[in-house]
């Protein structure tokens, strides 16, 4: 019997996903100060049974074991996030040496095991210090962004060649200042979208000053883009899912890709804001040629228009995703925040999810990843995209002999693969793939009562690391090219 033809090119990258607050633990040590999660998660009711990130995995003191780890799974590339208050305890000013010295071992340790480092600058923990001065709001912190951006590209460029800006500043801006779900837990509309365009220009002042500290690096934001598909095929309902994609995506694809907020989006938002805070340079500042896009996805949702509301109208009360939550990225959690994210679209409900669920309570849809990939795709042709995130939670059991049996994240995992491979198939450039995540961690709002992990961390017994099923599933798929 012949061979499966291998659906994925030969350099395809295969890889795992971490950031550094859900992962490193070691808060007061190695001269790193508070960010905005330290604070956010010691506020009381904040997180999940009072949880927070103080010691979460100690990725920190276990680095050299979590690279055993990533070598036997047989990464190719690891996609990690550096931590802004270990580098820069305060958020300006000169480095902090031993900060930088931390992620100086892990780069080498990843190169030695012969897997290509990918450093996300910013997975969401802001120093407090910035906060205090204002936050993403503050037009001020987009520089001060770029000044470490520019420590960490000088520090590590001779080694990492391929930086990413920002991970879903979706979440930053719209769960950390519109629905207070994520730190620093603001509940201001006009807030989130301050924060939405200064998060713009941290991108695209940062990719400059990546590329003017480390010439032959590559440049990419990562974005977790909204699926969201009208419930009937009525207009209103097309047009309560274009209002929820453009504050979802086009708010950040059309300055980042196109070099402009798009008109509707503008009118949409016109109740809350006449972007006043759009200086004339800006969008020429946000816009700046990236090697690739980042793509994070989860899930899908349907959205409709309800009582007869229209955009710009309010009729009733918001109401958001189920349980409060919204839906298709990972990092949309919480659950108890109590503001709508989706600014401006009031009017808008989306339906529950149907058929089989994750532990974040989203619909699984491989499908809709094609779609979204091939999407892209043909709107921006000519720019590779990778899979930056996608995974599940499930309520996983660690078994007396250490086994860990996840059948339903191994049947995640192998369809959304598989729904990698239909992209590609249809023409989509996709270049990579990155499993969310590694293993389990502290996850936001939810603390550690989610798990995400390939890896089982073992909490209760000093995070001792436990492979499970799904594990052991992803390293068979990487030796064999993604095979299924």
């Amino acid at each position: 019997m012949a061979a499966a033809a291998n659906p994925f090119p030969e350099d395809f990258i295969w890889g795992t996903a971490t950031a550094s607050y859900q992962i490193e633990g070691a808060v007061r040590e190695g001269g790193r100060g508070p960010s905005i999660w330290d604070t956010f998660s010691h506020t009381p009711g904040r997180v999940f049974a009072g949880q927070n990130g103080d010691v979460t995995c100690d990725h920190y003191h276990r680095w050299e074991e979590d690279l055993d780890h990533m070598a036997r799974l047989g990464l190719q590339a690891y996609r990690f996030s550096t931590a802004w208050p270990r580098i820069q305890p305060g958020g300006v000013g000169r480095a902090n040496q031993a900060g930088l010295d931390f992620y100086d071992k892990l780069v080498d340790g990843l190169l030695a095991r012969g897997i290509r480092p990918v450093a996300t600058l910013y997975h969401w923990d802001l120093p407090q210090a910035l906060q205090d001065q204002g936050g993403w709001p503050a037009r001020d912190t987009a520089r001060r962004f770029a000044d470490y951006a520019e420590i960490v590209a000088a520090a590590l460029g001779d080694r990492v060649e391929t930086y990413t800006t920002l991970n879903e500043p979706w979440c930053a801006a719209f769960l950390g200042h519109a629905s207070g779900a994520h730190a620093p837990g603001i509940t201001n509309p006009l807030a989130a979208l301050k924060a939405a365009h200064h998060l713009n220009l941290a991108h695209g002042l940062a990719v400059q000053a990546v590329r003017a500290a480390a010439p032959g690096a590559q440049a990419s934001v990562t974005l977790n883009l909204h699926v969201i598909r009208p419930a009937t095929d009525s207009a209103e309902d097309a047009d309560a899912a274009r209002q929820v994609k453009a504050v979802g995506n086009e708010i950040f694809l059309g300055p980042m890709l196109e070099g402009v907020y798009p008109a509707d989006l503008l009118e949409d938002l016109a109740p809350v804001t006449d972007f006043d805070f759009v200086e004339s340079e800006d969008l020429t500042s946000i816009n700046q040629p990236i090697d690739w896009l980042g793509v994070n996805y989860y899930s899908t949702s349907a959205a409709r228009r309800r009582d007869g509301g229209r955009a710009g109208r309010t009729a009733g009360p918001p109401r958001v995703g189920p349980g409060g939550e919204t839906a298709g990225t990972e990092s949309s959690n919480g659950g108890h925040g109590p503001g709508n994210p989706w600014v401006g679209a009031d009017c808008v409900e989306f339906l529950p999810p149907t058929g089989p669920l994750t532990d974040m309570g989203w619909n699984i849809d491989p499908p809709g990843l094609t779609e979204l990939l091939v999407g892209m795709a043909r709107r921006y042709p000519g720019l590779p995209l990778a899979v930056t995130e996608n995974g599940s939670a499930f309520g996983d059991t660690l078994e007396p002999d250490g086994a860990v049996h996840d059948p339903d994240r191994i049947a995640y995992l192998e369809s959304h693969v598989a729904a990698v491979a239909e992209a590609i198939a249809q023409g989509a450039c996709v270049t990579g793939y990155y499993a969310w995540s590694l293993m389990d961690n502290f996850e936001w709002g939810h603390g550690y009562s989610r798990r995400f992990g390939l890896i089982y961390v073992d909490y209760a017994n000093g995070q001792a690391r436990h492979w499970k099923d799904s594990a052991r599933r992803y390293q068979q798929l990487i030796a064999a090219q993604g095979r299924i």
